[in-house]
């Protein structure tokens, strides 16, 4: 039985080699999404299917269970090697056959990778590495001119040393990221052109190429390093380090894969920004302030302290709304925000639950008087003019409270009861304050 999983028509694809469909399921999600490349899959459940497919597909590289229904151990690496000996080989292992699998990398293998580890990280870094140690490897031959145009088209930073550490190959783009050319860096030992320190202590990081070649087989690098540049700049880098073995199996040096990892840092970092807070006012939102309140409630009870929710709804926004746009709307939104956030402490938190709506979180108070003062210098503030569009713009609020434990002890309740305090107060006129009762 095989399966295609990919419609589209790539120069190369993974082939995957293994009866368990859940392993095969796993391997095909990481490698799909991986960025910046991803990789299609083909996936078969026995040897002879796979041979077929080498002999047939464009292989980019093989993913390969070494317990297989029409075959076993060290005789499928073998099978498969001697069938495709130009593609590189990634052993599935399980933690009972290790050992089996430390064989077949002595055996020709690049590496081996535990099946606990198939994820959208692992996976495709591992996938990667072992793609760099099969075009490193055969760079010891004939073909470096083909070997090095391939290098050159990875997304990744690749470089190689010889037993000695010392540099044999840089690819452009590590040529680009380090400041050294491949001229300039050959021949030279890797601590004096690849420079890595720890981020938090600022002392140098372990070599992940020695470790390579001692235990002889693929290392992460160590975690939060730095890349010192040649001109003192720095970036953050991750990825892995495997030996290069000559035709013998002899560990003749050894390979480093490595990426800039700062940007896709800064992005994951905005994106969880923004999955907790508000896009215009730049507030925490309703998860987030969840989260808090959630958190205070905890302390509350555990130091006998009191806390208070308000709920701050703007009157008659949507008439300032409809008569000046939605441009001149959002700004006013922005100012409230503003004053809002210039008015409370630091430990408080305002955060925008939708619309013209504010929730605001007043964590260890004293007495329910105390959020009374702070909600009528909410008021006095909010009700100074506001100058938007070069007009000066005029908004009160009403105002719901209620008090831990006085009103309740989970988060959502108190936030529904300051919600039917304030409407109280908008149907008393509203600019004004008010207790749930």
């Amino acid at each position: 039985m095989a399966m295609e999983w990919s419609r589209r028509q790539p120069s190369g694809r993974a082939l995957v080699i293994t009866n368990h469909a859940g392993d095969a399921g796993n391997i095909r999600e990481s490698l799909l999404s991986a960025q910046p490349h991803p990789l299609p899959v083909e996936w078969v459940n026995t040897l002879s299917e796979g041979l077929d497919r080498l002999k047939r597909l464009s292989i980019e590289v093989v993913i390969l269970d070494l317990s297989l229904p029409d075959s076993h151990g060290i005789e499928t690496l073998d099978k498969v090697s001697s069938c495709a000996p130009g593609v590189p080989i990634l052993v599935l292992s399980d933690s009972a056959a290790e050992e089996v699998a430390k064989e077949a990398v002595r055996r020709g293998a690049q590496d081996y990778l535990p099946k606990d580890r198939l994820d959208a990280y692992s996976l495709p870094r591992a996938v990667q590495t072992v793609m760099a140690v099969k075009l490193a490897a055969e760079m010891l031959g004939d073909n470096r001119e083909r070997v090095e145009a391939t290098l050159n088209s990875i997304g990744d930073a690749i470089l190689s040393t010889d037993v000695q550490g010392r540099i044999t190959y840089l690819n452009a783009v590590a040529e680009r990221m380090m400041g050294w050319t491949l001229a300039e860096a050959l021949g030279r030992p890797l601590d004096e052109v690849f420079r890595i320190v720890d981020r938090e202590t600022r002392e140098s990081a372990a070599n992940p190429l020695e470790f390579a070649i001692e235990q002889e087989q693929m290392v992460g690098l160590t975690a939060d390093c730095l890349l010192i540049r040649r001109d003192g700049s720095e970036l953050t880098i991750e990825d892995s380090a495997a030996p290069i073995r000559d035709h013998a199996g002899r560990v003749v040096g050894a390979v480093l894969v490595f990426r800039d990892v700062g940007r896709s840092q800064a992005l994951a970092h905005k994106m969880f920004h923004l999955a907790l807070h508000d896009s215009l006012t730049e507030l925490p939102n309703r998860v987030l302030l969840n989260d808090r309140l959630i958190q205070a409630v905890r302390m509350g009870e555990r130091h006998h302290k009191k806390l208070a929710v308000l709920f701050v709804d703007l009157d008659h926004f949507k008439a300032i709304n409809d008569s000046l746009g939605h441009a001149a709307g959002d700004a006013l939104l922005k100012s409230v925000a503003k004053r809002m956030r210039e008015t409370l402490r630091d430990m408080d938190t305002v955060s925008r639950h939708g619309g013209d709506e504010f929730v605001i979180l007043l964590p260890e108070i004293e007495e329910a008087s105390d959020a009374a003062l702070v909600a009528e210098k909410i008021l006095v503030s909010l009700a100074a003019p506001h100058l938007i569009e070069g007009r000066e713009l005029h908004v009160s609020a009403s105002i719901g409270i209620s008090i831990y434990p006085d009103h309740g002890h989970a988060a959502e309740l108190l936030v529904n009861r300051a919600d039917l305090a304030m409407y109280e107060v908008k149907k008393s006129g509203g600019r004004n304050r008010r207790f749930f009762e």
